[in-house]
């Protein structure tokens, strides 16, 4: 068995005393594992890094094997983007939700959002709204993913795209402002970022944080809490780095 495509690293475990094994978000296979012999050495660590994207040669015997990688490197990000502490969690949250994933199964939506989000930071170093922004987009797709989808397209109630306000904490769906007025200790915060007609307003710090409770519930009760996860320490980390104070 054999085959190549890009993969985007999210992490290395040592394998022996040489060896690593090498986690990788790949277009067409998902996250995928496999060994890197010679991992450790000098000329591959720095290749090997969180965030670096490789072609991946993988071989096996048989399909189910753990099987072997043949790196080689084509775009190397993990230098610039975690010579900040906020990159180091970004790289580390990302990850962590990815990881989530059932091994070998294609998620390409995630894989090119991945990618792009890595892209950004590289780009423009280590611009926090746009990090912080790019990471609460992708905690929304990722949850659709999964099958944990939130509709904030229009009100749950009304069935209209105007003024909508609130999200609602057991259904995922959006709520317009005055049907969720009565309700309002209820239900959560829907930033204006994220709702329909406030997709090219510029967020600020405090919608940041919203959007962050309104993934971070459903990711708790629908991904982490189900197979007995706490929420990622370093998606904390981040959230702290980013948006200090707010």
């Amino acid at each position: 068995m054999e085959w190549s495509e890009p993969g985007i690293v999210l992490s290395t475990r040592r394998h022996g005393e040489a060896d690593v094994i090498l986690e990788a978000m790949t277009l067409g296979r998902g996250r995928h594992l496999g060994l890197v012999k010679g991992g450790r050495s000098r000329r591959l660590r720095p290749a090997l890094q969180p965030g670096n994207t490789l072609q991946l040669t993988w071989r096996a015997r048989l399909s189910e094997h753990l099987g072997n990688f043949r790196p080689e490197p084509v775009v190397e990000r993990a230098g610039a983007i975690m010579a900040d502490r906020g990159g180091t969690y970004l790289i580390q949250v990302l990850a962590a939700h990815l990881r989530m994933l059932p091994e070998r199964d294609p998620h390409p939506a995630l894989h090119e959002a991945l990618k792009a989000l890595l892209d950004l930071a590289l780009a423009g170093g280590f611009a926090p709204r746009a990090m912080a922004e790019g990471v609460v987009r992708f905690e929304i797709l990722f949850l659709e993913e999964m099958g944990v989808g939130l509709d904030l397209s229009a009100c749950a109630a009304t069935g209209l795209a105007e003024e909508l306000v609130y999200v609602s904490p057991k259904s995922g769906r959006a709520v317009s402002r005055q049907a969720g007025a009565a309700y309002d200790n209820r239900l959560l915060r829907l930033p204006a970022f994220l709702a329909q007609e406030g997709e090219s307003a510029a967020p600020g710090m405090g919608e940041l944080a919203e959007g962050f409770r309104l993934t971070g519930l459903f990711l708790e009760r629908h991904v982490f809490s189900p197979r007995d996860l706490p929420m990622p320490p370093m998606r904390t980390a981040f959230i702290r780095t980013v948006l200090g104070g707010a």
